[in-house]
C-alpha cells in the first residue's frame, strides 16, 4: 500500500509529538508502522508542508506532467511537418 502525501504529513506530525514527549525517534517511528529511514526521506521532502499545500502540490505535479505530454507531442508534430515540408516523406 502506498501512502499518500496527506497520510505520511500525518504521521510525521505523530511522530514529531512523540519525540517533543521524549520517545526515541526510531521507537516512535516504529509504532507509527514506519522504519526511521523512511521517516527522515518524508521529513526532507515533506517537513514543512500542512496537509493542503500538499493538495496543491499535487495538482501542481499533475498539471506539470500533462503540460510535458503536451510539449512533447507538439514539437513531435512540428517535426513530422518539417520532414514533410522538405520532401523527405
Amino acid at each position: 500500500m502506498r501512502n499518500t502525501p496527506d497520510r505520511m504529513i500525518t504521521l510525521l506530525r505523530q511522530i514529531e509529538t512523540a519525540v517533543a514527549n521524549g520517545k526515541p525517534t526510531k521507537q516512535a517511528c516504529l509504532e507509527a508502522g514506519i522504519v526511521s529511514q523512511t521517516y527522515y526521506r518524508w521529513r526532507r521532502k515533506y517537513g514543512g508542508l500542512q496537509v493542503d499545500l500538499t493538495r496543491k502540490v499535487r495538482a501542481l505535479e499533475q498539471e506539470n506532467a500533462r503540460l510535458k505530454h503536451l510539449v512533447s507531442e507538439l514539437s513531435l508534430e512540428k517535426l513530422l511537418l518539417k520532414e514533410i515540408a522538405s520532401g523527405k516523406i
